[in-house]
């Protein structure tokens, strides 16, 4: 393809059709700025309703660094699946490893996470991604992740 596809918003419908996660591990709400095999921007809304804040802690709800490190991997696995145009029902995308991750400040209930995916490198069915979360202009994290698509007949 010449040109990349660029889609402005992608929202739940394509997402619950495009990755396997359901409540309570589905950490997308929406993504934007998709460019085909290159980048795309996870959307995450953060309530107090979350499953997990009743635990962690009690009386000071702050989202676990490794569900911010997962919901960054679901950006990617969606722009790996939109990407290879995946049959989600035959394909699976599961995370290859995690690097350099660091967290630069707690996400609370209210918090609204912006996570840029870009694609570092990319050969077949496996990709390489350096991602992050933000909360405003805030960095909360950064780390550089990888993921491959297994199918199963």
């Amino acid at each position: 393809m010449s040109e990349a596809e660029r889609v402005a918003s992608i929202g739940i419908d394509e997402i619950l059709h495009r990755l396997p996660h359901r409540y309570p591990f589905l950490l997308l709400d929406r993504a934007e700025d998709y460019v085909e095999a290159e980048s795309v921007v996870g959307i995450k809304n953060v309530t107090v309703n979350e499953p997990f804040f009743p635990g962690h802690f009690p009386g000071n709800p702050v989202m676990p660094g490794v569900l911010i490190v997962e919901a960054v991997a679901q950006a990617g696995a969606l722009l790996m699946s939109k990407t290879l145009d995946a049959d989600v029902s035959k394909t699976a995308i599961y995370f290859m490893g995690v690097d350099k991750v660091r967290f630069r400040r707690p996400v609370r209930p209210g918090d609204t996470l912006r996570m840029p995916v870009k694609v570092t490198h990319m050969r077949g069915d496996l990709f390489k991604f350096s991602g992050a979360a933000f909360v405003g202009d805030q960095r909360v994290t950064e780390f550089d992740f990888s993921a491959k698509g297994v199918t199963s007949e």
